[in-house]
């Protein structure tokens, strides 16, 4: 058994329903897993008492949370020095075709060059529009950008669009890669940019 801590970054709740998924996945293998909101990330959490970390970030407006960004950065070598994994929750991610793939995975390239972290294993998620969550101003934005990637406008109800078994898949393999089953570097068909 190993402990795995999960930070991610949420805006409206998907990469947090996609990280408690994760830990749940863990549990059932028989690791000790812990999901932490990066805002609860403070000087005081020993990162070093956990033997591998995952960080999950939203996508917004083409960005990926501020704080995820900063914690990544400010870590990088607490993360380089023991299994670790990425994962980002978009849109982009849920659309099947090359111009929004190669999207998802410009996020992942500049998230990577700016905090200078590469981490082991990387996954992109297709989000949610969760309209009930947005402002006024948020929903006829998010209503703009859905007519012309997925075509769901209804605003009067949410939208998910995370492939479960993708998250079933990341976890099974990052787990192995804890286990040292798996080289560091290497990547699962699917889920890796």
């Amino acid at each position: 058994m190993v402990s795995i801590l999960v930070v991610y970054g949420s805006s409206e709740g998907q990469t947090e329903k996609i990280s408690n998924r994760i830990v749940e996945l863990f549990e059932g293998m028989g690791h000790d897993a812990t999901a932490v909101p990066v805002e609860d990330v403070t000087a005081d959490t020993t990162l070093d008492a956990f033997d591998a970390i995952v960080v999950g970030s939203s996508i917004h407006l083409g960005k990926h949370a501020k704080k995820v960004s900063a914690f990544a950065s400010a870590n990088r070598e607490i993360l380089d020095a023991r299994p670790n994994a990425f994962f980002q929750v978009s849109l982009s991610s849920a659309i099947e075709d090359e111009e929004h793939k190669a999207e998802a995975a410009a996020y992942v390239d500049e998230f990577v060059e700016k905090t200078a972290w590469h981490p082991d294993r990387i996954a992109m998620f297709g989000g949610a529009l969760r309209y009930s969550k947005y402002g006024f101003l948020t929903r006829i934005m998010m209503k703009r950008i859905a007519s012309d990637a997925t075509g769901d406008t209804d605003t009067s109800r949410d939208y998910e669009y995370t492939d479960w078994e993708e998250v079933e898949t990341f976890a099974s393999d990052f787990a192995t890669l804890v286990a040292g089953d798996t080289p560091a570097d290497g990547e699962t068909e699917g889920t890796q940019a």
